[in-house]
């Protein structure tokens, strides 16, 4: 089986079900906020490297070989679908000021990010590439400089509401 398909399920539930909760929401989703300094260079490499894990699934393949790589590849696969998917749908229900507290985000300020990552994983683990894994961990610690300007500009929006909810939520788990 080809890697790429792989990320079919993955692009329909971050779009398609996004889409389909609330369009609003799309629009939500791929904002960024403002960035500085570092921040800016880590957007890029954000970018860089998601274009890279698309790009490098495309040549892999998923040898259905049973082996421990196999498995767990597909533990953390399922997981991070279903994650996605509850994150997904819990970002599309913010509360009437616009602040994601229910559902994932009560246990992490961050589901959506955190579910790419096992995601991501599970397709390194699936095709057994050491360059998908390698790539997936620059994309996450890229995506921390992003986490850093998106906290920033939730608590210029939000003020203490987002201060308060810092205090009581980890950043990922």
């Amino acid at each position: 089986m080809n890697g790429f398909l792989l990320l079919i399920p993955f692009l329909l539930i971050r779009f398609g079900v996004l889409s389909h909760l609330d369009r609003a929401a799309v629009k939500r989703a791929a904002f960024f906020a403002p960035m500085a300094g570092k921040e800016i260079a880590a957007y890029w490499i954000y970018q860089l490297s998601n274009a890279a894990i698309f790009i490098v699934l495309f040549f892999l393949k998923v040898p259905i070989d049973f082996s421990w790589q196999f498995w767990s590849g597909t533990l953390f696969y399922l997981l991070g679908l279903v994650l996605c998917t509850a994150s997904v749908i819990d970002f599309a229900a913010p509360s009437g000021e616009g602040l994601n507290q229910n559902g994932l985000y009560r246990f992490s300020r961050n589901p959506m990010y955190l579910s790419y990552f096992i995601l991501f994983m599970g397709c390194a683990l699936l095709t057994h590439s050491v360059l998908l894994g390698g790539i997936d961990i620059i994309f996450q610690l890229s995506s921390h400089w992003i986490i850093l300007s998106e906290e920033r500009w939730c608590i210029g929006r939000f003020g203490d509401a987002y201060r308060q909810y810092m205090k009581r939520v980890r950043r990922y788990i």
